[in-house]
């Protein structure tokens, strides 16, 4: 496959979600179907499924597919897909009580603003024993999703609602889908096994051999092979990471099972259960429900990992197909080296516990389009873009280990989890700044952040934190104008569970 033309080529390795979304993104990026001099190639084993356990998605998504050009419904149809506005967490406060359960919400909306000020320290000021939970006191995002309603109506805009949403979807379909697209913007495929990875006398790669098409050259390659790491883990100075010391699950267990029956209600969130060493995931697909039980080897055995899951499906699923998943959290501290840049799990991985995975693709992705020089050398490219990453992983492992490091559960994980040393110090820091006053835009650097302060704001009062603004109570006197605006989020709430179809209804609508 060597020639000697005048071709830009970009090699990506690995095909699956990061790598056909890649190569659709580079392709409408750098409006490949018009420019003869550029060539994107996906290079995909035949003998390598998908992984496929991160099935939930960011908002950022919508962005992402509107820029590729897919359609809504198409997408919602292909992929099974139904809609996202959050996440519930059950019993990480606390452990459940025979059926008493303490749980909060996690919506996409940020919390009502008006001209510029707060309502979170009027919510923090109120009384404890009868004010409402956060996010409901907040945002009408809440209860909508409580009530399984959809976050729009059929009428409403491709990618547009009232109420910032995700998706939950098939990620083998997704994964079809994204490649049609590819194809479409000029992406060329080639099925061949990768058999080695030859470097030049700078380190960079040289070429790489497949078993039936022999070799192929690249400017970039763009290594998508997944925890394999095929070609990034050749590249000198790109070493792993871990982070176990502060994220401690290790393997997860994952099964699809039928989904409920069509006349039953249909959530619109992923449900995060905790359990004594870790947490169980379930997503509501279109035709399936997809459940995973994450957790540490250190603290419970496969077995036990394994009735977790079995009670947690309940009965009737006895001969469900469960696959046993075993990562390292962490990730390469260098993830572009030379001619060589990691997307997706081949640059790392974190526990899918808030929807990140496809999240660092759509970063890395949208960074490699715009930073990739038109000649020359990538060394400056590089350095920004590791920067970036390594500042977007950090923040993300922070923002994981807040959902753990809180809990008042009594088992070794969890007690484990709260100690002092497996706190990151920056998280550390921010926590007892915050035991004064909320999290606030200046804590973060929006370039590095996939999450934002408000978001913060969920995880910290959901779980139960304690802010103290007894000392400023005078430096907030609009009271009786706070509780006006909190009962007009109530009335919006009460009339979006009017006007807001059924999120089961909607899905069927879509699909008839």
């Amino acid at each position: 496959m060597q020639t000697n033309d005048k071709k830009r080529r970009i090699l990506i390795v690995g095909g699956g979600t990061a790598g056909w979304l890649t190569a659709a993104y580079l392709a409408k990026f750098l409006g490949l179907s018009e420019r003869s001099h550029l060539e994107v190639t996906v290079l995909e084993s035949p003998d390598i499924g998908v992984i496929g356990v991160g099935e939930g998605t960011f908002p950022t998504i919508r962005s992402t597919l509107q820029f590729l050009g897919i359609d809504e419904r198409r997408f919602i149809r292909e992929t099974s897909a139904t809609f996202k506005q959050g996440i519930r967490f059950m019993d990480w406060a606390q452990a459940s009580i025979g059926a008493d359960h303490h749980q909060f919400f996690h919506p996409f909306e940020a919390p009502f603003y008006t001209e510029g000020s707060s309502l979170v320290p009027y919510w923090l000021l109120q009384d404890e024993s009868g004010r409402l939970p956060f996010a409901q006191a907040v945002t009408i995002q809440d209860r909508v999703a409580a009530a399984q309603r959809a976050p729009k109506r059929a009428h409403e805009a491709a990618y547009a609602a009232p109420l910032s949403y995700a998706y939950h979807f098939d990620a083998v379909k997704l994964a079809k889908l994204l490649a049609e697209r590819a194809r479409e913007l000029g992406v060329k495929h080639v099925e061949a096994t990768l058999s080695g990875v030859s470097l030049d006398a700078a380190g960079a790669i040289a070429h790489i051999s497949t078993l039936q098409r022999g070799n192929f050259e690249a400017e970039l390659y763009i290594d998508c092979s997944g925890l394999r790491a095929e070609l990034i883990g050749q590249m000198q100075g790109a070493t792993f990471k871990s982070v176990r010391r502060q994220l401690f699950a290790d393997r997860a267990l994952t099964c699809k099972v039928a989904a409920e029956p069509s006349d039953r209600a249909m959530e619109s969130c992923t449900v995060a259960t905790a359990h004594e060493a870790g947490w169980t995931w379930e997503i509501g697909l279109n035709g399936a429900r997809g459940i995973g039980c994450v957790y540490s080897s250190d603290h419970i055995s496969d077995e036990r990992a394994a009735q977790i899951l079995r009670d947690y499906v309940g009965p009737g699923h006895a001969d469900m197909a469960v696959r046993r998943i075993p990562f390292e959290a962490g990730y390469r501290e260098r993830q572009w080296v030379k001619n060589c840049v990691a997307v997706g799990l081949s640059a790392g991985f974190l526990e899918p516990l808030e929807s990140t995975g496809l999240v660092l693709i759509e970063a890395a992705v949208g960074m490699i389009a715009e930073m990739l020089p038109h000649s020359g050398p990538m060394d400056a490219p590089a350095r920004r873009f590791n920067e970036l990453m390594k500042a977007r992983f950090d923040n993300i492992v922070n923002f994981l280990k807040l959902h753990y490091c809180l809990s008042d559960r009594p088992e070794p994980f969890w007690r484990d989890n709260a100690a002092r040393a497996t706190i990151p110090d920056r998280l550390a820091d921010l926590l007892e700044q915050w035991k004064l006053r909320p999290p606030g835009r200046f804590d973060f650097m929006l370039d590095t952040e996939t999450f934002a302060f408000f978001n913060y704001q969920y995880i910290l009062y959901g779980m139960g934190f304690k802010t103290d603004l007894s000392a400023g109570r005078a430096d907030f006197p609009q009271v009786a104008q706070a509780e006006q605006l909190f009962a007009k989020i109530k009335r919006f709430g009460d009339r979006a569970l009017v006007d807001l179809p059924s999120h089961r209804a909607l899905i069927q609508q879509i699909n008839a």
